[in-house]
């Protein structure tokens, strides 16, 4: 399994300082003329002076402007700019939303007759996938204990072709020994494939880990202004062929002014992410005291489940976390959402503004607190206080309908 040529956005180099990469990264000025940002380059047909010009393209596609499809200066920025958050990367693709990326990624692996595990935590679109669209390609699907680390070789069979991995995990936040996992699953050469969305791969490293991909829902923090969608997976040489050929036959690609968006919330990342980490850590920690809260889920809370993992292999924590209350029904959850101020009701998460949903998740091994006690919470770039404010306020309506 060999990877194709490289091509602009696919260099496999170490990237300076993290502020400075985000300030600096894609700006090449064969890209950018002159100009701070790349432009926006809109496209499908590219028109060649000559015959033998567009042969000369298509010897090396992913090198020249071929086809709108295949790239144009300003997703070659982003490709180039996200692989170099993950030293080790050969380079990266760029799919329309998390979950193509995600599902691509399986799909360059997978075939009919494969088995694939993946973490029980996993987002709730990816079990989707694995359990339904590719178990109908012939695809096996089994689901793990996050928490299993090294012991995932208990799940191994010879057509074993992928592990997943999540880290934190969807709702309940388990923090997975990416690199115990990576290295049984290399040990008989089966591929991995982490979802890096928590951390934006500013926080963790996932193709240092040992994974061969790494996926980002790219919609969440990346952008950061909740105004576009994408999804991209960066690989290392040995699957970023393989996951190119993919995502062509799929007709997987983006336009360029998705791209520019992204590209724009890509310059504020680290600023944006250690925001929300203070932000977040502020809120949990006022949570955990509180005497109605049962359990807070956020990784960087001692009694989260994979807390020390979390300490040895992050560089920190993101906004996005869980919570459990000791009281409530779920009939109870439009009394606790609907009058916030500050939180918004709504599904996705890692931009400027701060969010809540009530928890009502099903799990394959471990069940998840009861509805109208659970809730899930990304912190965005509000006054901590108000924040607060908000969900005590919330607390006490329960309390005030529980104790009447």
């Amino acid at each position: 399994m060999s990877a194709a040529a490289e091509g602009p956005g696919d260099r496999d180099e170490t990237p300076p300082a993290i502020d400075t990469w985000a300030a600096t990264a894609g700006r090449r000025p064969e890209w950018t003329h002159g100009i701070v940002n790349p432009p926006v380059f809109r496209a499908s047909t590219i028109v060649y002076p000559s015959v033998a010009a567009m042969e000369a393209a298509k010897a090396d596609i992913d090198a020249n402007l071929f086809y709108g499809r295949k790239g144009t200066p300003t997703t070659w920025a982003l490709r180039e700019a996200l692989t170099g958050l993950e030293p080790g990367a050969a380079g990266t693709m760029l799919f329309p939303s998390g979950v193509a990326a995600l599902s691509a990624a399986i799909l360059s692996v997978a075939r009919p007759g494969s088995h694939i595990l993946l973490p029980d935590s996993a987002y709730e679109p990816t079990a989707d996938f694995a359990f339904g669209l590719a178990a109908d390609l012939g695809i096996e699907a089994e689901p793990y204990d996050p928490l299993i680390g090294a012991g995932i070789v208990r799940h191994f069979r010879p057509e074993t072709a992928l592990v997943i991995l999540e880290s934190p995990g969807s709702l309940s936040f388990e923090v997975q020994d990416v690199p115990a996992i990576t290295a049984a699953a290399r040990s008989r050469g089966i591929a991995t494939l982490l979802d890096n969305s928590w951390s934006a791969s500013i926080l963790f490293k996932g193709i240092a880990a040992g994974c061969d991909m790494v996926a980002q829902a790219l919609t969440k923090y990346v952008t950061g202004h909740s105004d576009a969608m994408m999804g991209s997976v960066s690989a290392r040489a040995g699957h970023f062929g393989w996951l190119r050929r993919t995502a062509w036959a799929l007709g997987q690609c983006v336009s360029g002014d998705e791209a520019a968006l992204v590209l724009r919330g890509f310059r504020t990342l680290p600023l944006r992410m250690r925001r929300h980490e203070a932000s977040a850590l502020e809120v949990a920690r006022h949570l955990s005291a509180h005497p109605l809260v049962e359990r807070v889920f956020h990784p960087a809370l001692p009694d989260c489940p994979g807390h020390a993992i979390w300490a040895r292999d992050f560089l920190g924590s993101s906004g996005l976390f869980a919570f459990s209350l000791k009281l409530g029904e779920p009939e109870d959850a439009a009394l606790f959402c609907d009058p916030m101020q500050h939180f918004r009701l709504g599904f996705s998460w890692g931009g400027f503004e701060s969010l809540i949903i009530p928890v009502r998740a099903k799990r394959r091994l471990k069940p998840l607190p009861p509805p109208g006690r659970f809730y899930r919470v990304s912190i965005g770039l509000e006054d901590p206080a108000d924040l607060v404010a908000d969900l005590d306020a919330a607390i006490a309506r329960l309390a005030a309908r529980h104790q009447a």
